[in-house]
């Protein structure tokens, strides 16, 4: 005889989790794209909002791209792990919730963090672009993959759900990264950015938990009310740290954070500060007045440059407050001084608050230096004063043997071309760039403070003056003599002593941050 055994069911524990429903396929590529194009919104916003404490450098680029794909990495790889243990359904709408909260406190976060890291090392610039950018962007990556699983019902059909979806998601960040740079960014402030970019974030975070409450219970979690209360609170607690956070602008402009300080010291003194650092000084009541050391050294090559009093066609490169073209209008009447700024929200703010008035003697022309500078004729030009800065550092574009020659085609026989250039310890790229100038002109000096040259000062200004042309050093020197601070001239051997073998920069190859970074 045989015996039979009865069947037993298998564990409870080994059985396949129950099927999921999946999303329309609508609704599934909007949460795919929206999600990710947030993310990109977040990431190009971050610049903007550590600028004014760390500067915008190559350095701080880096690190906020480096830090938001880190986040998309490690959201990717949450998401995955939550979507094959749980039902993905009721997780969508908190991830949402909670990254539009997420990104609604980083601006207190990083505006309080902010003036406590202000101007500090590499340290703090990683630490404020985690607070800008890697929880929200983290919650927000988790949406892909929570997604992908719902939309997985049929293995045949795998590599084409993963496809489609991921695409989806690159087109949403190549929009949102484009959208926020030629439209948001000019039209909004990074506050205004965020918090929009938040309540969008919430409002599609609780549309979608009352979808999913409609579909047969689905999102229905364990202590939903709790949880609920909860992000309400979150939320309110964000918006009020908000209102009340430091604001380090006056204004934002497309490129900058800008505010206007009053000098206590003299009454009509204007101090323009852009992300963190002072850029100009303008005395409302005298455009004679020139504050920065740096500036006094221009105004001693102008002097020199012509006889005194007679006019000049003069062109700046960088505005900021229109020190210098203000300078040369009121020393050297009947001058004609054309300005090249990228940023139009400077020529504005100067024109409100630091008494900048434009005519056929100053004119302003919004846009790249370079850009504009090929369109200018040959042989146009007296004077060409290079002030252009992207936070301290010259735009490496701007810094270049090709941009050199560009500024000797447009200067006249005998032109002058004076350049601002900040460096710092092993004075690697002033000397650099000096060299670069000195490869298309043939008489190249060098105005810095002795301390400065000696490598005794950590940061300094340098200015280079070139021309085609023998150089008026001697009356140069006598009237850099006046100044109230100590300031050397570098000419023939001394400078080409002080140059020595340095890297002569081209388009093809100009490390300015990595230059200036060797200190």
């Amino acid at each position: 005889m045989s015996s039979s055994t009865p069947d037993v069911a298998a564990p409870a524990a080994d059985a396949d989790p129950p099927p999921v429903r999946a999303l329309p396929n609508g609704l599934a590529a909007f949460l795919v794209f929206f999600s990710s194009g947030a993310v990109l919104v977040l990431e190009t916003v971050a610049l903007r909002l550590i600028g004014p404490y760390v500067g915008v450098t190559l350095q701080v680029t880096s690190a906020v791209i480096g830090v938001a794909l880190g986040a998309i990495a490690y959201g990717a790889w949450a998401g995955g792990w939550l979507a094959d243990r749980w039902d993905p359904r009721p997780m969508l709408a908190p991830a949402l919730l909670l990254s539009g909260i997420a990104t609604a406190v980083t601006l207190p976060m990083v505006r309080y963090a902010g003036e406590v890291l202000r101007g500090s090392a590499v340290s703090a610039v990683l630490l404020l672009t985690a607070l800008a950018v890697f929880v929200p962007a983290m919650l927000l990556s988790a949406v892909t993959p929570l997604v992908v699983k719902l939309q997985l019902a049929d293995l045949r059909r795998t590599g084409q759900v993963v496809g489609k979806l991921s695409g989806i998601g690159t087109l949403g960040g190549i929009t949102a990264t484009l959208a926020t740079g030629f439209v948001l960014v000019a039209a909004l402030t990074s506050t205004a950015i965020v918090l929009a970019t938040a309540i969008a974030l919430g409002v599609v975070g609780i549309g979608l938990w009352f979808y999913f409450r409609r579909q047969d219970g689905a999102g229905k979690l364990p202590g939903a009310s709790k949880l609920r209360a909860g992000l309400a609170v979150a939320g309110l607690v964000g918006a009020g740290l908000t209102t009340v956070a430091p604001n380090p602008c006056d204004i934002e402009t497309a490129y900058h954070c800008a505010s206007v300080d009053p000098d206590p010291a003299r009454p009509d003194g204007r101090s323009l500060v852009l992300n963190s650092a002072q850029h100009s000084y303008v005395d409302l009541a005298d455009p004679t007045h020139l504050e920065f050391a740096y500036t006094q050294w221009f105004g001693g090559v102008s002097d020199v440059a012509a006889p005194p009093g007679a006019r000049v066609d003069a062109l700046h490169i960088g505005g900021g407050g229109f020190t210098m073209p203000r300078y040369l209008a009121a020393t050297r009447p009947g001058s004609d001084n054309v300005v090249f700024e990228i940023d139009g929200g400077l020529v504005d703010l100067s024109r409100e608050k630091l008494g900048l008035t434009t005519g056929p003697q100053l004119r302003a022309e919004v846009g790249d230096a370079r850009m504009l500078l090929v369109e200018e004729p040959s042989a146009s030009r007296d004077l060409i004063v290079g002030d252009a800065f992207g936070h301290l550092v010259v735009p490496w574009h701007l810094a270049t043997r090709e941009m050199a020659a560009e500024v000797g085609r447009v200067l006249r026989p005998g032109g002058v071309y004076m350049q601002n250039v900040i460096d710092y310890g092993q004075l690697r790229f002033i000397r650099s760039e000096a060299a670069t100038v000195g490869a298309e002109f043939e008489n190249v000096a060098l105005v810095a403070p002795p301390a400065a040259l000696s490598g005794d000062r950590n940061g300094s200004n340098f200015v280079i003056v070139a021309s085609d042309a023998p150089l008026p050093l001697e009356a140069l020197r006598a009237r850099l003599d006046q100044l109230p601070e100590p300031v050397r001239v570098l000419a023939g051997a001394e400078f080409d002593e002080f140059v020595g073998g340095a890297l002569v920069l081209t388009d093809d190859f100009a490390p300015v941050d990595q230059l200036l970074g060797a200190a």
